[in-house]
């Protein structure tokens, strides 16, 4: 099976040298999200807007693979602030639905300091 890889418009992908999915063997490795707008660049305050922004880019890459967010297996949340995380736990449970997905929450600081959250996913491919 071929590998294929999704950009979005990042301006950190090329600058950096990431794609922000790879889709190889039945597998979707989605990068590390965060909530900045890539066709404006602005970073929204709070994490709920910023962690709201990142799943919808998540979403618009596991699409790109023919994907959705029932396919993922395995998230990371990466918070510079652990004490952030439960208010972006409605947002996640309404995402993820009745069937989600392991999920690991690491504290530890992100390349920009306005960023609050930053999430990974790695899903399988339907079917």
């Amino acid at each position: 099976m071929a590998i294929r890889r999704i950009r979005t418009g990042s301006t950190w992908e090329p600058k950096i040298g990431y794609a922000r999915a790879v889709v190889a063997d039945g597998w979707i490795f989605v990068s590390g999200t965060t909530g900045t707008d890539h066709a404006t660049g602005e970073i929204p305050e709070g994490v709920t807007a910023q962690c709201a922004l990142a799943l919808r880019i998540i979403g618009a890459a596991l699409e790109a693979a023919g994907a959705g967010f029932a396919d993922v297996v395995r998230v990371h949340y990466i918070l510079p602030d652990r004490t952030e995380f439960p208010a972006c736990w409605p947002l996640l449970a309404a995402t993820f639905g009745a069937d989600p997905p392991a999920a690991t929450m690491i504290e530890a600081g992100l390349i920009d300091p306005r960023h609050r959250i930053e999430i990974e996913v790695t899903a399988r491919l339907p079917g």
